[in-house]
């Protein structure tokens, strides 16, 4: 197993003996966490919490969930026996993450540890004893529903050093979304500034779709950045086939590279339905002669199910689609503002986009 996954997460969890009640990690709370229900194939999980030193019992404590989207959170960050600090990683966005985490440690695959920590004071480091980690150790297993720990050698940096920021954004005034969708149109437009960036630092000329070019960021259009494009019918690869840019005019983003290349054409699903997306790949597609390129949907995480069986339908199976989840998107946007790489290949994509197409 290479890849852990939110359904692989939940089916550890499952195998949990459910009459049991599970102490936290931290000798320091007092409380029991017990499994009311896990649905499966990646949650939510119902949990109860209790503290009997306050003479506190499950029996009149409310379920509480933790979501499919903190799990898929947690299961992103999550590499072969490298260790994973649970509350840096799920932050204070969720109030059952001490849950989980406990849950997890009980698991099999996973160990606590306690890797050393750099610490930088006037230029001088030095190794202090470190805090607590989760480790996932597939190879090797044990008792279930026990905690273990194990040593590591590995020593870690407490300052984060991959993190995703964005500058103050704008909708345009005459965007038609309800109050409701506000946010969502936000998230959307704020991977849409992330892709671009990502496009600028590897050298690529970007298509922002026509719609969404009035949105502001850092008190300009997108659309007057440097590097996107602002007529396709203007871009070399393209510009002889008008039934193609025509099709090609409200895909959220499309990466050319010197006039020869298109390294990705991708669609954006943060609410609406997936197939509208693919839709509107697919009709690229059929237009324009072929071509070798990535037709991605970029989709938060907890999505990748909806959009594996979406994508593997008959009517989309040419698109050979990739996923790009939030997560990788982020993560390539904040090693592209950490790092300003240059020179790598168009197949680094790879190792952030997923192929999910039988």
């Amino acid at each position: 197993m290479e890849k852990l996954t939110a359904q692989n997460i939940v089916a550890f969890i499952n195998q949990l003996p459910k009459q049991n009640s599970y102490q936290y990690l931290s000798p320091k709370n007092k409380g029991l966490i017990q499994i009311e229900s896990v649905t499966l194939p990646e949650g939510p999980i119902k949990i109860k919490r209790c503290d009997p030193s306050k003479g506190e019992t499950f029996k009149n404590k409310p379920a509480v969930s933790i979501s499919a989207q903190m799990i898929w959170r947690f299961a992103n960050a999550v590499r072969p026996n490298q260790p994973i600090n649970v509350d840096r990683v799920l932050g204070a966005s969720y109030n059952t993450r001490s849950v989980l985490q406990t849950l997890i440690a009980h698991t099999p695959q996973f160990y606590v540890c306690y890797p050393g920590r750099i610490e930088s004071i006037n230029a001088n480091e030095s190794i202090k004893k470190g805090h607590k980690h989760l480790i996932w150790m597939p190879d090797s297993p044990h008792k279930n529903g026990a905690v273990e720990e194990t040593e590591t050698d590995i020593v870690i940096s407490e300052i984060p050093t991959l993190e995703a920021y964005y500058d103050a954004l704008v909708l345009p005034t005459d965007l038609k979304v309800d109050e409701i969708n506000i946010d969502i149109k936000r998230r959307h437009a704020q991977i849409q500034v992330a892709l671009y960036f990502i496009g600028k630092q590897l050298g690529f000329r970007t298509w922002i779709a026509q719609n969404d070019k009035g949105i502001l960021y850092q008190n300009k259009r997108l659309g007057e950045f440097d590097g996107v494009i602002a007529r396709l019918d203007e871009e070399r690869l393209i510009q002889s086939h008008q039934e193609a840019i025509n099709a090609a005019l409200l895909i959220d983003c499309i990466w050319f590279k010197n006039g020869r290349l298109m390294p990705a054409v991708m669609e954006i699903e943060h609410s609406t339905g997936v197939t509208s997306g693919l839709t509107r790949m697919k009709n690229f597609y059929d237009r324009f002669p072929p071509f070798p390129t990535r037709y991605v949907v970029v989709a938060p995480d907890e999505e990748r199910n909806k959009v594996v069986k979406e994508a593997n339908k008959p009517q989309f199976a040419d698109l050979q689609t990739k996923f790009f989840p939030y997560s990788a998107v982020e993560e390539l946007y904040a090693l592209c503002q950490k790092r300003k790489i240059r020179g790598v290949t168009e197949e680094f994509l790879d190792c952030y986009m997923e192929a999910i197409v039988n």
